[in-house]
């Protein structure tokens, strides 16, 4: 069986939010790597200030670990979710929580993706965020269908 990859995503402004700084420095060396534009954020009220911050690029996807000092990621996806200045920024939760609840908790506030770090390698996480994010875009031209 032959592998087809996804087609390669076009430069993204990403907002990384993640409080391990090796990981960190992994995704953003591989989105950068790929031509994308990583943003950080180690905790939820620090990825909502960036997220209000108007003096760097809009940003096109947040990828969001669940497990952080201060504000973890589903209260800030939730926060996110409520504001409709941001609603629409899709996101992904990159995370190594796994359990059920977590899933439809992100389905509930939004997230269009769910990975677990631990499974995959940065590359393979590469790959999934770009087929997550072109679903997406793709249910978007469709009217949202």
């Amino acid at each position: 069986m032959i592998k087809t990859q996804p087609p390669k995503m076009d430069p993204k402004t990403i907002l990384l939010v993640e409080d391990d700084a090796f990981i960190f420095d992994i995704y953003q060396t591989k989105f950068t790597q790929e031509g994308h534009t990583v943003i950080g954020a180690h905790s939820g009220e620090e990825a909502l200030k960036v997220l209000a911050d108007t003096t760097h690029p809009p940003i096109d996807l947040i990828l969001c670990d669940v497990i952080m000092p201060g504000m973890g990621g589903f209260e800030f996806l939730r926060q996110k979710f409520e504001n409709p200045a941001y609603r629409d920024i899709p996101t992904i939760m990159l995370t190594n929580v796994s359990e059920r609840e977590h899933y439809d908790l992100a389905e509930k506030y939004g997230a269009i993706g769910y990975i677990i770090k631990a499974n995959y390698t940065p590359s393979d996480v590469l790959r999934r965020v770009g087929r997550f994010l072109a679903k997406y875009e793709e249910a978007q031209r469709d009217g949202g269908r």
